[in-house]
């Protein structure tokens, strides 16, 4: 929380000279599930999120998502912060680092459950490298990580599939395992996606290599519908 507050910090005093070059833009969508690596956050209940990005001309964005949860009587809410930086190295490849804040809402032991990440995405053309790396997992102070790989197929002018597949591994077994004696596991998803104006209808199949008698089921074998719109850019 220090190092992202600081960063902030550092932000705010630059935010003078940058602003005169920035857009914004936001989305909303509507589930039928929140998957976080394939692990449902709501109990396998709908979902209602919402996010905005302020984008500078020079790659430096800062923005907000936040997204309704349900960890029993823990958290009903979820609202993250985020500051990046998006460098373009060529037409085909570029790279977006940066860190985000995780907060929960809902109850007076809510934020118990806050956490801070960083991240580091490669964009190769269709496909994306990205890494994921906190130190506190969900306030355990287990250090873990994520890595993915992501390709888009396009299909049409409005149509397109992404398959993916992605590791969580916990660092310190003794804070944070899945199961009892697992401390990491797989997530893939294959999704379609229809883009109309700045509408974005998708399917998507999720599963993870879990037992289904962990997490009570939260991370089996589901299929994720959405409706999202985009505003601004």
């Amino acid at each position: 929380m220090k190092i992202l507050k600081a960063t902030t910090l550092a932000f705010i005093l630059c935010f003078p000279t940058l602003s005169a070059h920035a857009t914004w833009s936001g989305n909303i969508t509507l589930a039928n599930d929140y998957l976080f690596n394939g692990i449902s956050q709501t109990q396998g209940d709908m979902a209602a999120q919402a996010g905005i990005t302020w984008s500078a001309d020079n790659g430096v964005y800062l923005g907000s998502w936040v997204s309704n949860v349900d960890f029993d009587q823990q958290a009903s809410f979820e609202l993250d912060g985020y500051i990046g930086y998006y460098l373009t190295l060529s037409k085909s490849v570029s790279v977006d680092f940066g860190i985000s804040q995780y907060t929960y809402h809902g109850s007076s032991t809510s934020s118990d459950l806050n956490f801070p990440e960083t991240y580091l995405k490669w964009q190769l053309d269709n496909s994306q490298i990205n890494f994921w790396y906190t130190w506190d997992y969900f306030g355990t102070g287990a250090r873990h990580f994520i890595m993915m790989a992501t390709h888009r197929i396009k299909i049409s002018e409005h149509f397109s599939i992404t398959v993916s597949i992605d590791k969580s591994r916990s660092l310190d077994q003794g804070q944070w395992l899945w199961q009892p004696e697992d401390k990491d596991y797989l997530h893939g998803q294959i999704s379609g996606h229809y883009q109309f104006q700045q509408f974005d209808l998708s399917v998507a199949l999720h599963g993870t290599d879990l037992d289904s008698s962990d997490l009570n089921g939260m991370g089996d074998t589901r299929v994720l519908f959405s409706i999202s719109r985009s505003f601004g850019g």
